[in-house]
């Protein structure tokens, strides 16, 4: 890339980041981060930051969860966007590329991007760029070329997607990068759409592993939130649900979830209506829960004296919190 190229990129930035556009575009917010909080200087030619082949091997086993849910993904991503000189990556939370699907004819070109796994891609040290800025934001997103903040990435074009563990915490970002310059618009929106189907089947594999005994049940899309996913016990309590899960029914996605009576949770039928069963302790617990641990309050819910409800919970070996 010549001189005046460098100069011109890194210009454009500078005067982005002093027009004061930073509200209207995300993009000059992220040049601003990266300028101004991370001290970062868009000409700066330095390659990406790697670990060690010890703290890669660190990485992958603390994403362990993540690997084994993806992997499978990624080969079908791969199979959809490899003949298009793209390469698949799957970032750490940290932004660091833990594995990665390519072309061996374009592994040196990608290699040399620092487009590998093991480079450091966090927006702290890169600036603005798919996994790093996807982390950020936590969204889906694309950035094109020239909206890179270091004019040595601006050949790149990366479109990313976030992807949340079982317990709706942020687990990595799942990229397609691509060098060529022939990369089209409608291209980038197929990729975009693909990118965050497979991270949503991810998200799904993870939180089937994570719940192994749990049924799996369906959220509808509803809202303008789409569906997700909740593992019910045998007792039809909800013991976990996806982050989009989360967001369809209005419970909050950053605190820790606490089992919810199924019925409660779905809008089925009420605690005063249930009655005992074959499914009798499931009862007693969805009573207890929606009593808060009360059992003067769910012996009321449910019909029965007091007493009544200590010798169920006895006999079934359950105690109020």
């Amino acid at each position: 890339m010549k001189e005046r190229q460098l100069a011109h990129h890194a210009a454009l930035v500078e005067a982005a980041i002093a027009s004061g556009h930073a509200a209207k575009s995300a993009v000059v917010a992220s040049w601003c981060r990266s300028s101004r909080f991370h001290q970062l200087d868009p000409a700066g030619s330095r390659p990406p930051l790697r670990l060690t082949e010890a703290e890669l091997g660190r990485a992958r086993e603390k994403a362990a969860p993540l690997l084994q849910a993806a992997r499978p993904v990624m080969d079908r991503l791969y199979q959809a966007v490899g003949a298009a000189g793209c390469c698949v990556l799957l970032a750490a939370q940290d932004g660091v590329p833990v594995e990665r699907r390519g072309s061996p004819a374009d592994d040196a070109t990608f290699e040399s991007w620092g487009l590998w796994t093991g480079a450091i891609w966090s927006e702290e040290h890169e600036g603005t760029n798919g996994i790093g800025t996807c982390l950020v934001e936590r969204r889906p997103l694309t950035i094109d070329r020239d909206q890179h903040f270091f004019t040595r990435n601006t050949l790149l074009s990366c479109t990313a997607a976030p992807i949340y563990d079982q317990d709706a915490k942020l687990a990595g970002v799942l990229d397609v990068s691509s060098c060529r310059a022939d990369r089209t618009e409608a291209f980038t929106d197929l990729i975009t759409l693909a990118v965050g189907e497979a991270a949503r089947r991810i998200e799904a594999d993870m939180f089937r592993a994570a719940f192994p005994k749990a049924r799996i049940v369906l959220v509808p899309a509803f809202d303008g939130h789409g569906g997700g996913l909740l593992a019910v016990d045998a007792d039809d309590l909800v013991i976990g649900a996806t982050r989009s899960a989360r967001a369809a029914l209005g419970v909050a996605p950053d605190r820790a979830f606490q089992p919810i009576p199924a019925a409660d949770l779905l809008g089925g039928v009420g605690a005063g209506l249930e009655q005992f069963s074959d499914s009798e302790r499931g009862v007693l617990q969805r009573a207890l829960l929606r009593a808060r641990g009360n059992v003067s309050a769910a012996a009321k819910a449910l019909g029965v004296s007091r007493a009544t409800l200590h010798r169920k919970l006895k006999r079934f070996g359950l105690k109020p919190d």
